[in-house]
């Protein structure tokens, strides 16, 4: 590889920033805009997100990937066979002096969901978060009835902490949502 993420003339477009062993995690890229706009306001994505009820615009999503760019940890998620791009994450909400912050996660390409990548890239980040950038709890939210995205999670070493009963209303029927937790007791 060349200077600046060349490769013989080649510009690189996804960067192995944290490597895992099915993919590994880059620093997102607005040219995916169009690609994350489509995952965001896909039916069986968005009911788990909180925003199947809003249309997201490519412009409202080119500027929301133009704020993860400037600043923090938001990646793509990228499948290693091909350097495919299939979902995001990020670590959010980082109060350093605490050690604690709040991760997501979206799988968005359908044929990449239930095959262990959103457990692989949750350890990594989870990795990252604790031995990069020193966390000693990471928690996030997912909602009841997510149950492939809740066994995921506990693969990945979370544990459920608490519950908001009814803390999301879907289609007029309320759902728990659940806190889980992470710490990192080294």
């Amino acid at each position: 590889m060349g200077v600046c993420g060349r490769r013989t003339g080649v510009i690189m477009k996804y960067y192995k920033k944290i490597n895992g062993e099915k993919l590994y995690l880059s620093p997102v890229n607005t040219e995916d805009a169009e690609l994350y706009t489509k995952w965001v306001n896909d039916y069986d994505v968005g009911i788990y997100m909180g925003f199947y009820r809003e249309m997201i615009s490519l412009a409202k999503e080119r500027s929301l990937l133009e704020g993860f760019e400037s600043g923090g940890h938001s990646y793509a998620i990228v499948a290693r066979d091909g350097d495919v791009p299939i979902g995001t994450c990020g670590i959010m909400s980082i109060d350093q002096i605490s050690r604690n912050a709040e991760v997501g996660i979206l799988i968005g390409e359908a044929d990449y969901r239930g095959r262990g990548y959103g457990t692989e890239a949750m350890k990594l980040l989870v990795d990252y978060g604790f031995n990069a950038l020193n966390l000693r709890n990471i928690m996030l939210k997912v909602h009841a009835d997510n149950e492939r995205a809740y066994a995921s999670y506990v693969k990945a070493g979370f544990r459920e902490f608490g519950r908001r009963s009814g803390g999301t209303n879907k289609d007029g029927k309320y759902e728990d949502v659940i806190c889980m937790e992470i710490l990192n007791e080294s």
